[in-house]
Formats: C-alpha cells, structure tokens, sequence
C-alpha cells in the first residue's frame, strides 16, 4: 500500500502536470482581472466595473450561472424554494461593506480555507479539476459578479 502512496506522490509532480499548468496559463482569458485582499475586503471593484443590482438578481436566481439559491435564502418574493447549507443573504449590506461582500462573492476561500462556496471569480490557476467548461476561466465573469454584489449590496 505505501508503494502504491509513493507512486501517487510521484506522479502528482510529473512533468505533464507542469504541461497541464501551462496549457491553463495559456488559456487563460485576457479579460481577467487580478485582484488584492486588504483588510478582508477587496476594495477595488473587478476591472473597475460597475454592477447593476437588476442583473444581479437574475444571476443570484440562475441556476445555470450563479445558483445563489441552492445554498442561501433571499428575499425575492416570487422565490419558494431556498437552499439553508449557507447563511440567509436577506440584511448582508447592514451587515457587511460591500468591499468584504465582494470577496466573500469572488474566493471565499481567503477568508475561509474550509468553505464550500465556490470561488466565482478565483483565479483559474487555483480551481481545482474544473469542469470542461471552465477550464482556464472564471465561473461568473468580472461583470456578472460586480452585477451579484450590486444586488447584495440592497439588501439592508
């Protein structure tokens, strides 16, 4: 069993996963904005876009895009259904700045190593086994998370 364990390891560090990395990098679309953690907040908005809350709430409500309701309740009226894995979203801007709400949107993995939200726009590099699709991109783009935290950020 522990050869089986030592092969394993070995294999992890091939030269193919280092090709495999490249090829991601290589792949990885130009419209990515890097971002920075300061404070447990990201200050900046992505790429310097501004959300429009509307859009938002059709993303959150989405399950094709941002699912928001599998895992949180909302107050959106025309919504039954809410998931209860994740904390109700309904007061989030009384109770976060919409620059911590961005990053608990963006990877909240930074502020919590265990979550299991999903980062929607973690860098592609640190998405661990994608699905096809979203090999060398973002789950949502810059805009449509600007978009999400335009709509939290009304919900006082």
């Amino acid at each position: 069993m522990k050869i089986f364990f030592l092969i394993l390891a070995i294999l992890s560090f091939s030269p193919a996963r280092a090709s495999d990395t490249q090829q991601v990098m290589d792949e990885q679309p130009d419209a990515y904005c890097h971002w920075q953690v300061t404070d447990y907040a990201i200050v900046e908005p992505l790429c310097g876009l501004v959300g429009k809350a509307q859009r938002g709430r059709e993303i959150v409500s989405d399950s094709s895009r941002g699912n928001c309701l599998a895992c949180h309740e909302f107050p959106i009226p025309d919504i039954e259904a809410y998931g209860n894995i994740g904390p109700p979203l309904t007061g989030i801007a009384s109770r976060l700045p919409t620059t911590m709400i961005r990053l608990r949107v963006v990877d909240t993995r930074k502020i919590n190593p265990m979550s299991i939200m999903p980062g929607f726009y973690r860098d592609p590099l640190l998405i661990n086994r994608p699905g096809k699709g979203y090999r060398g991109r973002t789950f949502l783009t810059a805009q449509q998370v600007e978009d999400v935290i335009a709509y939290l950020a009304t919900l006082k």
